[in-house]
């Protein structure tokens, strides 16, 4: 079976965030994907399946299966795509637990069609704000994360957080996103997303969290067009496109580490 690390959301090898892509000759038990990911550690190991006209998509960090990630989705479009499985000028599509993803090529970069994941407005837990030593001028929640806005990137970059406290505070979710307005003209906001409690302490660039972004900046800024970075010790880049119906669109870049094959 063919096995690749991708570096998804970016053009630079080692930065970015990393997944292994893994093309399965048939069905697996879920048992045996989550040992594999364990055994390679990366934040996501995504798994394909061909089903007919499209591909089974799972995805799983070293501990747990989730719903719904963008980078290893982003990763899989360009494994696919790269490694001559699929012609370039294909769109994917891919049946997951989030439903139905697409991704296609769209001005120089992989574009993912995911759904809209909006926040409501939700005091958060003053423990989590300690967590992460924090005080967020507004907060809200959606069916997967906390999302907390502070007041300058400055404070997103000085956050230290207390990984025990965070994970403690967001058990029966997936983790907490911090956002704020960009400093560089460049850019329309930043981010950093902790999710210790899914065995991913920081991640380096988060494609599903920017299906919570999207809307919210959208709407605070009175423009679909987005243009956002994460701010990890990695680093990435994405675009972001809000779309109708209650889609988002997120654009980025990928390149390949390694190539090899699963032995057993």
């Amino acid at each position: 079976m063919k096995l690749s690390l991708v570096d998804a959301f970016t053009d630079t090898p080692f930065s970015g965030n990393a997944a292994a892509v893994c093309l399965l000759d048939g069905e697996r038990e879920g048992a045996w994907m989550q040992s594999l990911a364990r055994e390679l550690g990366y934040s996501e190991t995504a798994f394909l399946l061909r089903e007919g006209a499209r591909y089974g998509l799972r995805w799983f960090t070293p501990t747990v299966e989730v719903d719904l990630c963008g980078h290893a989705t982003l990763a899989s479009a360009h494994f696919l795509w790269e490694s001559g499985v699929e012609s370039v000028e294909t769109p994917l599509e891919f049946a997951t637990r989030s439903g139905i993803l697409r991704a296609a090529r769209r001005a120089g970069e992989i574009e993912l069609d995911f759904p809209a994941e909006p926040a409501r407005e939700e005091p958060a837990p003053a423990a989590l704000a300690a967590a992460l030593g924090v005080h967020p001028v507004w907060s809200g929640r959606n069916r997967l994360d906390f999302l907390l806005l502070l007041e300058t990137e400055a404070e997103i970059r000085a956050i230290r957080p207390d990984f025990e406290g965070i994970r403690r505070e967001t058990g029966g979710g997936r983790g907490v996103i911090v956002t704020s307005r960009a400093a560089s003209p460049d850019l329309d906001f930043v981010s950093r997303y902790f999710a210790p409690a899914a065995g991913i302490d920081e991640d380096p660039v988060t494609g599903s969290t920017h299906c919570c972004l999207g809307p919210f900046w959208a709407e605070r800024l009175g423009k679909r067009d987005l243009r956002a970075a994460q701010l990890s010790e990695r680093g990435g880049r994405l675009s972001v496109r809000v779309g109708e119906g209650n889609r988002v669109f997120l654009g980025g870049s990928a390149v390949t580490v390694f190539r090899g094959e699963l032995a057993s």
